[in-house]
């Protein structure tokens, strides 16, 4: 029979889970309970990052239904549990890997797959998503004026065609 507090402490981290859009597993061995905070800070409101004990991880991850975690887990692992966009809490986290060399990002998890540490990398190089929406809407935007200087450029050529017959009777 599985003792109160770990049934309690699986069930907080699978609803972790179950809350978050994606999650990057780090090992955090050396760091101080400053830096801790300091990178939970640069993690934003919408970011939890809490220490895990390895097996009952693994337990809740399979409990809510993801898989990707067999054998990943090992040492002292904290986990992000990233709700919402994945990019800046990724890039929070690879700027205090760099800073600080004890936190190790070992994976993570987003949209059912497991990310390797050159995944995590890459989503943390990539821009948010509302800079790539607005690029997007900017290229959209400029195509359709292209496509306008196209469709009234005919109209505007035989208007002044038309205006230079007038002007070379008249003469």
């Amino acid at each position: 029979m599985a003792k109160p507090e770990k049934v309690s402490a699986v069930a907080e981290i699978a609803e972790l889970f179950r809350e978050s859009d994606a999650a990057v597993i780090t090992e955090y061995r050396g760091l101080s309970v400053q830096q801790l905070q300091q990178l939970r800070r640069s993690l934003g409101s919408e970011t939890t990052y809490a220490v895990v004990k390895n097996t009952l991880t693994e337990i809740a991850a399979r409990e809510v239904g993801i898989d990707v975690f067999e054998g990943q887990l090992s040492g002292p692992t904290a986990i992000a549990f990233i709700k919402g966009e994945p990019v800046e809490p990724a890039k929070a986290l690879r700027d205090f890997a760099k800073e600080n060399e004890q936190l190790v990002i070992k994976s993570g998890y987003f949209e059912g797959k497991l990310l390797s540490e050159a995944d995590v990398t890459k989503l943390a190089d990539l821009e948010s998503r509302e800079v790539l929406l607005a690029k997007a809407a900017g290229a959209m935007k400029a195509s359709m004026s292209k496509a306008a200087a196209v469709f009234a450029a005919p109209l505007s050529k035989a208007a002044r065609t038309v205006d230079a017959l007038r002007a070379k009777q008249e003469a």
